[in-house]
C-alpha cells in the first residue's frame, strides 16, 4: 500500500509538473508570438528610453507583436526590429508612425504604431517605417530652466528701462513725460494718416483713369493704347522723324563744311564778302545800272511822243492788242 500510494503520489506529480511546463511553454510562446505567423518591420530611433527585446508591440493600442532585436547603428541612431502578426499587416500603412511609449505610468516600455492620414500601400516584410521621438522630461526641465533665466535676465532688463523712464532718462521719457511732445506726436500722426488716406484716394483715381483709357477708344490717348494700327503708324513716324533729324544733321554739318571753307579759302566769293571796297563799287554800279535804265526809260517815252516814231508805237500796240483778244 504504501509503495503504490507513493508511485501515485510520484505520478500525479510528474503528470501536475508536466501540465505546468507545457502551460508556461505556452504563455512565454504565446507572448514572444512563437505559435503565429508573424511578419518583420523596422524602425530607427534616436533614443530607445529603457526599451527591451521582448515588449510589447502595439498599433491604435491593441498588441500586435513584440520587439525581436535592438541594434546600435551609430551614436545617434537605434534600429528596432518588430515582429507583426501577419493577419494585422493588412491595417497597417507605409506611411505609419512609430514611438516609444510607457504602459502606464510606471510600466514597461512598449512601441506604438500610429496610422496616418493619406493615401498609402500596405507594408511589406523587412519595410521601415517613419518615427517620432518625444520629448523626454529631463530635456524638458533643461528647456525649462534655460527659460527661466531668460526670464529673469528679461525681467531685470524691463525693470531698469521702467526706472530710467520714471527717472526721466531716454528719449522715450520725454516723449512720455513731455505733454507737449506727445501732441505733437499725435498730430503727426494724424497727418501721416491724412496723408496715406490721400494716397491711397489718388491710387483709385489712377486706376479709374487707367481703365477708362483702357476702354476708351474716343480719346487720342486710349486710341493709341488700344488702337494697334495707330500704334503702328506712330512708330513709322518716329521712324520717320528720327531719319529726318539725321538727314538735317548731316545737312548742317554739310553746311558748316561750306562755311568753314568760304572763311579759310581765297576763292571769289571770300573776297566779295570780305573785300568792303569791292562791296562799294558794287553798290556804285548799280547805281549807275538803275540811273541808266531810269535814262532810257525817259528816252523811250521821248520817241512814243515824237512825230517820226509816233506810228510805229502805235501800230505795235495795235497788234498787242489783236493778240490779247485773239
Amino acid at each position: 500500500m504504501n509503495t503504490n500510494s507513493q508511485k501515485i503520489r510520484l505520478g500525479l506529480f510528474v503528470i501536475i509538473g508536466t501540465l505546468f511546463f507545457v502551460l508556461g511553454i505556452y504563455l512565454i510562446g504565446q507572448k514572444q508570438n512563437m505559435f503565429k505567423k508573424t511578419f518583420m518591420i523596422s524602425a530607427e530611433f534616436q533614443n530607445v528610453n529603457g526599451l527591451q527585446k521582448g515588449n510589447n508591440v502595439r498599433y491604435s493600442g491593441i498588441n500586435i507583436g513584440t520587439v525581436k532585436a535592438i541594434e546600435m547603428l551609430n551614436d545617434s541612431i537605434v534600429k528596432v526590429e518588430m515582429n507583426i502578426e501577419e493577419n494585422i499587416v493588412k491595417h497597417i500603412r507605409k506611411n505609419a508612425v512609430a514611438t516609444i511609449g510607457s504602459d502606464g505610468l510606471v510600466g514597461n516600455m512598449i512601441i506604438n504604431i500610429l496610422p496616418r492620414d493619406g493615401i498609402a500601400g500596405v507594408i511589406e516584410n523587412g519595410d521601415m517605417i517613419k518615427s517620432f521621438s518625444k520629448v523626454e522630461p529631463d530635456d524638458l526641465l533643461s528647456n525649462l530652466s534655460v527659460t527661466i533665466k531668460n526670464t529673469e535676465i528679461l525681467t531685470e532688463d524691463l525693470l531698469r528701462i521702467t526706472n530710467s523712464i520714471n527717472n526721466g532718462k531716454g528719449s522715450l521719457a520725454t516723449i512720455l513725460n513731455d505733454t507737449v511732445m506727445s501732441s505733437n506726436l499725435n498730430q503727426t500722426i494724424k497727418n501721416i494718416k491724412q496723408v496715406s488716406e490721400n494716397a491711397s484716394n489718388t491710387l483709385i483715381e489712377l486706376n479709374g483713369l487707367v481703365k477708362s483709357i483702357k476702354t476708351d477708344d474716343a480719346s487720342i490717348l486710349g486710341l493709341l493704347l488700344n488702337d494697334t494700327i495707330s500704334g503702328n503708324k506712330l512708330k513709322i513716324t518716329l521712324g520717320n522723324l528720327e531719319s529726318s533729324s539725321v538727314k538735317m544733321e548731316n545737312s548742317v554739318e554739310k553746311l558748316n563744311t561750306i562755311i568753314e571753307n568760304v572763311n579759310s579759302s581765297d576763292g571769289a566769293f571770300n573776297y566779295i564778302i570780305k573785300d568792303t571796297s569791292l562791296v562799294n563799287s558794287l553798290k556804285s554800279t548799280l547805281r549807275n545800272v538803275n540811273e541808266g535804265s531810269d535814262k532810257f526809260n525817259q528816252n523811250m517815252e521821248a520817241l512814243k511822243h515824237n512825230f517820226l516814231t509816233r506810228g510805229y508805237f502805235r501800230k505795235l500796240e495795235k497788234e498787242e492788242r489783236k493778240a490779247k483778244d485773239n
